[in-house]
């Protein structure tokens, strides 16, 4: 038996279904976060959960066609030309015509909402360490530092 046919251990197996759940709850969490305007957000509004998916799309991927976001995000154009329209209406994004093709409007991320993106990108940061440190000790905080590089080497092997 070679090292990649090598039998699985039963904490290899328990660990594997720990981190799937996990990171599937943390997830979820993290997600309901996003886009909540709350105390020093400069009484940001709050965001749908389609209007956080699509500023996070643009800030992670660039400028793209609403046609493309309602492929990307698995919705129909009509919802994504509505969802549009709002952050459009908050300044949050722009469309402009596309360089390369004069009849499609481009979707874009404005300043206002590059800074709205980082601004709920610290806001989970800092829900997560708040958590981390009233929940963990300092040596299950380093565990996890541990436990998140080896995921890292999983993630890239």
């Amino acid at each position: 038996m070679t090292a990649t046919q090598k039998a699985l251990t039963e904490t290899a197996i328990q660990a594997a279904g720990d981190v799937w759940v996990v990171q599937a709850r943390l997830r979820r969490r993290l997600t309901a976060l996003e886009g909540i305007g709350g105390p020093g957000r400069g009484g940001a509004q709050e965001l749908t959960p389609a209007q956080a998916s699509v500023l996070r799309r643009l800030a992670k991927h660039g400028p793209a066609s609403a046609s493309e976001l309602a492929v990307a995000e698995g919705v129909r154009p009509q919802s994504t030309a509505k969802t549009v329209v709002a952050l459009e209406r908050a300044g949050l994004v722009v469309r402009s015509q596309d360089p390369d093709d004069g009849r499609r409007l481009l979707v874009s991320l404005t300043k206002r909402g590059q800074a709205r993106r980082r601004g709920d990108r610290r806001a989970r940061q800092a829900w997560l360490a708040r958590a981390l440190q009233e929940l963990g000790t300092e040596e299950e905080m380093r565990a996890v530092i541990t436990a998140m590089a080896l995921l890292d080497k999983v993630a890239q092997a």
